[in-house]
């Protein structure tokens, strides 16, 4: 069982008094880009994971709550498997492999009707080693219009694993995810929640804030640039003249001077639209006003220094 897994199942008592309670932890996996972090905001019906059309847009575990009556679903979303090129890449796979090993299944996910890949061979092949149970979701269907196509990637996903179900589905358009959550319902367990009902992400609002910003940076920047971004949210503090603002501080942190110029753009244009598309989400995800204030700075290589990685959240135990 991961630390997470087991500092979550530690809050049982404090959490909840009803042992009829059942729950279930489950890992999203899968390959960059085939829209994890879509369909768990979609099963959530609410963003907790940015989402863009570059892939390794996840960096870290994302915990996403879902409580049903009785039922609560913890996701776990993580990054997509690579090979990792730098220290921040290594984190990123580590960080797959402790999720699968800490939780009650996991849910691979591909896309539809692409073949079977390397990544998603050795993800079933550590479900089969950990005698994990696994369902599987074949994402994008509305992207396809053979359905035969579709028909044959089941069959042959079918003989690869004998997953718990498999299940089309849309996280774009929702089709077929409630009947994904009927069956990841299914193996929830007895023994009660280990989050509060309203709970919808451990993920502390700063870390979130930032993220929102990186999103941005993910969809207005040019290809090679938005890896080589992070966002550190320094300020976060609600006005206290009863004008419910809230006041957030972030730097952008890229790696050479040429992506500062880029990143702030001519007379600060770049810069601007970042941090308006990025307030609106704020806005609507904490239900109040937002100031937001955008910094640029340089640190070279910032992705191979682990000082660096550890002060933007990337913990010491995730890089060994």
């Amino acid at each position: 069982m991961s630390d997470m897994s087991q500092i979550a199942k530690s809050s049982v008592v404090t959490t909840t008094l009803n042992q009829d309670d059942r729950s279930a932890f489950v890992a999203i996996v899968g390959r960059p880009n085939v829209g994890k972090s879509s369909l768990l905001n979609t099963m959530l019906g609410q963003k907790v994971a940015i989402v863009s059309g570059k892939p390794q847009t996840t960096r870290t575990k994302i915990i996403g709550v879902l409580t049903n009556g009785k039922n609560q679903l913890v996701f776990i979303d993580t990054p997509g498997l690579h090979k990792p090129r730098n220290t921040l890449g290594q984190y990123m796979v580590k960080s797959i492999a402790d999720s699968v090993s800490g939780v009650d299944a996991c849910l691979l996910v591909v896309e539809a009707g692409k073949p079977i890949s390397e990544a998603d061979r050795e993800l079933v092949e550590k479900f089969q080693l950990l005698h994990l149970p696994a369902l599987l979701a074949i994402n994008k269907i509305d992207s396809i219009g053979d359905k035969t196509i579709l028909m044959e990637q089941i069959a042959v996903y079918a003989e690869l694993f004998n997953f718990e179900a498999i299940v089309p589905v849309s996280a774009l358009t929702g089709s077929g995810v409630s009947g994904l959550l009927c069956e990841l319902e299914k193996l929830c367990q007895s023994g009660g929640h280990f989050f509060p009902q309203d709970t919808l992400t451990d993920q502390p609002e700063r870390i979130l804030a930032g993220e929102m910003v990186r999103e941005k940076l993910l969809r207005l920047l040019d290809k090679e640039i938005p890896h080589g971004v992070a966002v550190a949210v320094e300020r976060m503090h609600e006005r206290e003249d009863n004008s419910q603002m809230l006041d957030i501080d972030a730097v952008i942190y890229c790696e050479r001077d040429t992506h500062k110029g880029i990143i702030i753009g001519k007379k600060g244009a770049m810069l601007k639209r970042v941090g308006s598309y990025a307030r609106q989400d704020m806005e609507r995800f904490f239900g109040c006003k937002v100031n937001l204030q955008l910094w640029v700075k340089v640190k070279e290589d910032w992705r191979n220094r682990e000082r660096i990685l550890h002060s933007l959240g990337y913990g010491k135990n995730d890089l060994k």
